[in-house]
C-alpha cells in the first residue's frame, strides 16, 4: 500500500475510533488517550523537533550558497529572489486575511496543553527584528530559536559561495548533511500514518463532532487562499508585467501543475516544469535552468499559505489571541522558513515547527493540520510550481526576450 493511502487510512480510522470513543465511551477515552494516543503523538512530534534545526540550518545554507553564486549573480538573480520573496509574502498575507475573516476555528475549544498554558506575550516587531542576529549561533540552535538559525544559515551559505573552491570541503559537506536531512525526513514520513491515527483520535475525542466542522472550514479556507493568490497576485503580474494571457499561461503550464498535484513535489515535477516553461512559454534556457531549480529550493507560496492558515486556525482552536505583530511575525517567519522548505511531499508540515513556536503555538497543533495536509499538500504544490514558471516568464519577459508570442497572436 502506498504511503498516502495509508495516511488516509489512518486518518479515517483515527476520525472513527475518536467519535466512537467520544459519543459512547468517554471514561473508556481518558486511559486509551493517556497510555496510547498522546505517548504516540507525543513521539512523532519530539521526532520532528529533533530534525527540524539541523534540516533548516543545512537546507538554507546550502540553497543561500547557491543563490549567492557570484556566476549567476546579477540582474536575473536579484529580479527573480525579490520577486519569490515578495511573491510569498503576498501570499501569507492573503492566508492571515482570509484566515480571520472565515474563522475556521472558532466556535471549536480544544484544551491547551499544560506547557502551553502560560504563554509570555509577544516582544514588539522591532525588538523581534533585532533578535533575528544571535550573540551565540549553538546556544540559538540549542534553545531552537528558529529566526536566529535561519538568519545564521543565510550568512553561512553566501559566506560559502564567495569564498568558492576555497570552501570546498565546508561545501561539501553541508550538501551531504543536507541529504541526510532529506532521507531523515522521508524515514520520519513512513510513521505518518500512525502518527496521524493517534493525534487524530485524540484530536476528535476531546473536541468531537464539531472538529470536523472546523477542519472542513480550515480546508476550505486554504484552497480559497490558493485560488485567490493564483488569480489575483499570478494573474494580474502575467497580465500588466508578463504582458500574456493568464489564460494561456495556465493551459501551457498544465501537464507540469498535473504531475505536481499527482507527486505533491516540486522537485519531481521540475523537469516537467522545465519542458513548458521553455517549449510552451518560450522562457530562454538560459533563465528557466537558473530561475526554476532556484524556485523548487526557495519559493514556496503555496507552503506559506498553509503555514499562515495553520496558524490562525490553530491559535483560534486553542484560543490564543495573536496580535497584529504575531501576525506580522508570521509572515516574516513563514517568508523566511519557505527557503528551507524542501521540495519533497509534506515538508510543509515539518516547517510548521518553525512558525509555530514564534507566536507561541503549541506543536500538539500539528496533529490536527496533520490529518488532511496530504490532501492540501497537493494543490499548494501546484500552487508551487505554477509561481516558479510565473516569475521566470516576468523575468525573461523584463530582459526584452519574447515570451508567450504564439498565444498573444492567436488571441489578438
Amino acid at each position: 500500500m502506498k504511503l498516502t493511502a495509508k495516511i488516509l487510512w489512518g486518518i479515517l480510522l483515527g476520525l472513527i475510533v475518536g467519535l466512537v470513543l467520544n459519543f459512547y465511551f468517554p471514561d473508556v477515552f481518558k486511559p486509551v488517550n493517556e497510555y496510547l494516543f498522546t505517548p504516540v503523538g507525543n513521539l512523532f512530534l519530539k521526532a520532528i523537533k529533533m530534525i527540524v534545526v539541523p534540516l533548516v540550518f543545512f537546507s538554507i545554507a546550502v540553497g543561500a550558497s547557491g543563490i549567492a553564486d557570484p556566476k549567476k549573480l546579477g540582474r536575473v538573480g536579484v529580479k527573480t529572489v525579490i520577486l519569490y520573496l515578495a511573491t510569498t509574502a503576498i501570499a501569507i498575507t492573503i492566508a492571515l486575511g482570509l484566515a480571520n475573516i472565515i474563522g475556521p476555528g472558532k466556535g471549536v475549544v480544544v484544551e491547551k496543553p499544560k506547557e502551553a498554558l502560560d504563554i509570555d506575550e509577544a516582544p514588539p516587531v522591532m525588538e523581534t527584528l533585532l533578535n533575528i542576529v544571535p550573540d551565540n549561533p549553538i546556544n540559538a540552535m540549542a534553545e531552537g530559536n528558529m529566526l536566529q538559525v535561519i538568519f545564521f544559515a543565510l550568512v553561512f551559505g553566501i559566506a560559502m559561495a564567495f569564498l568558492g573552491s576555497k570552501v570546498n570541503r565546508v561545501r561539501e559537506f553541508a550538501e551531504q548533511a543536507n541529504e541526510v536531512m532529506m532521507y531523515m525526513v522521508q524515514m520520519l514520513m513512513k510513521t505518518v500514518p500512525y502518527a496521524a491515527f493517534a493525534l487524530m483520535a485524540k484530536a476528535v475525542g476531546e473536541a468531537g463532532l464539531g472538529m470536523i466542522g472546523s477542519m472542513g472550514l480550515y480546508m476550505v479556507t486554504l484552497l480559497l487562499a490558493l485560488l485567490l493568490h493564483m488569480i489575483l497576485v499570478y494573474g494580474s503580474l502575467l497580465k500588466f508585467v508578463a504582458k500574456i494571457s493568464p489564460f494561456q499561461f495556465y493551459k501551457k503550464l498544465f501537464p507540469a501543475m498535473e504531475v505536481a498535484f499527482t507527486t505533491g513535489s516540486s522537485a519531481a515535477a521540475l523537469p516537467v516544469t522545465i519542458e513548458c516553461a521553455e517549449k510552451g512559454l518560450k522562457v530562454p534556457k538560459s533563465i528557466s535552468s537558473f530561475v526554476l531549480p532556484l524556485g523548487a529550493t526557495i519559493n514556496m507560496d503555496g507552503t506559506a499559505i498553509m503555514q499562515g492558515v495553520a496558524a490562525i486556525f490553530i491559535a483560534q482552536l486553542y484560543g490564543i489571541p495573536l496580535t497584529f505583530g504575531d501576525q506580522l511575525l508570521i509572515i516574516l517567519t513563514a517568508t523566511l522558513a519557505s527557503i528551507g522548505t524542501a521540495a519533497v511531499p509534506s515538508a510543509g508540515i515539518v516547517m510548521l515547527t518553525i512558525v509555530f513556536p514564534t507566536v507561541g503555538l503549541p506543536l500538539e497543533g500539528l496533529g490536527i493540520i496533520l490529518g488532511v495536509d496530504r490532501l492540501l499538500d497537493m494543490s499548494r504544490t501546484a500552487t508551487n510550481i505554477t509561481g516558479d514558471a510565473m516569475v521566470a516568464t516576468i523575468v525573461a519577459k523584463t530582459e526584452g526576450e519574447t515570451v508567450g508570442v504564439e498565444e498573444q497572436a492567436q488571441t489578438a
